[in-house]
This record gives structure tokens, sequence and C-alpha cells, in this order.
């Protein structure tokens, strides 16, 4: 009987264990705190959210355009020197990969510029410019969003 009972705690754990791995590390951070990744620097970011679960590299269009990517979960950190300059995020604003285009538009209004197959929405009110890029995918004859970025577009 002992070792049901251990093994049902123990499975318990994992379970619980898995299920804070998969929860964003920006959960429950309003947009203003998802704006203010830009610019952290190496030490802070891993301070507030720990060690990554990878490092990548993204090459770029031109050598000076490749990126360290820090990975956690829900979140792309993409370094330039020693501080953020890109994030990606799988929600922010009010939007999350998978809605429908439409639900962009609609929510950021006059201030989204649509490109097709990605809209921009300029942020201010910071020391730098921002960016909100949100990308989409055709599926099924309908575009939903596929990646969602906040960047400096001055880097």
């Amino acid at each position: 009987m002992k070792h049901i009972s251990f093994l049902s705690m123990l499975f318990i754990l994992a379970f619980s264990l898995n299920a804070q791995q998969t929860r964003p590390v920006y959960a429950g951070l309003s947009n203003e705190e998802h704006l203010s990744f830009i610019g952290m620097m190496i030490p802070d970011l891993i301070q507030r959210f720990g060690p990554p679960a990878a490092v990548a590299v993204e090459r770029g269009v031109e050598v000076w355009q490749d990126d360290v990517v820090f990975q956690y979960s829900g979140a792309d950190f993409y370094i330039y020197k020693d501080r953020v300059w890109q994030v990606k995020l799988t929600s922010t604003h009010g939007i999350s990969n998978g809605d429908r285009k439409a639900v962009v538009l609609l929510t950021f209004g006059n201030r989204a510029v649509d490109f097709g197959d990605y809209t921009l929405v300029p942020i201010g009110g910071r020391n730098w410019p921002l960016t909100l890029r949100v990308n989409f995918n055709n599926v099924n004859n309908t575009e939903l969003v596929s990646a969602i970025f906040i960047y400096r577009p001055d880097y």
C-alpha cells in the first residue's frame, strides 16, 4: 500500500512540475512589464527568469544580424551584445498565437499598419522606439497569429 501511495505522490509531483514548465515565464505580468523586457541586461534576465531552457543562434540576412536567443517557456529573448533587443511572446496586449487577424486589427485599431502577412504597431512613451509585430499564417483560408514580437526597430 505504501508503494501505491508513494507512486501516486510521485506522479502528482511530476505532473505539477510539467505544468509549471509549460506555463509562460512571463505569465501574470502586465503589458507594460512585457515592454520592459527590451533593454534588459543578460544578468537581469537570468536573475528574473532563471537559466534558459535552451540557447540558440538565429541567422540574420547579414552577418551582423545574427542573434543569440535565450529560449524560455512561452518567450524567446534575442540578445545583441549584452542586452535584449527583441522578445518573441506567445501572448501579449490582448492577443495570442492562434488568434484571427481580424482580432488583432480590432484590438489595435488605427494604430495597426497591415502589411498582409504581418502587422506592425508602433509603441510610444519609452526611452527608445518599440514596435509590436504580429505575423500571420494562412490556415484553411483563415489568417491566424503565428508569432508575436516586441522589438527595438532602431537595432
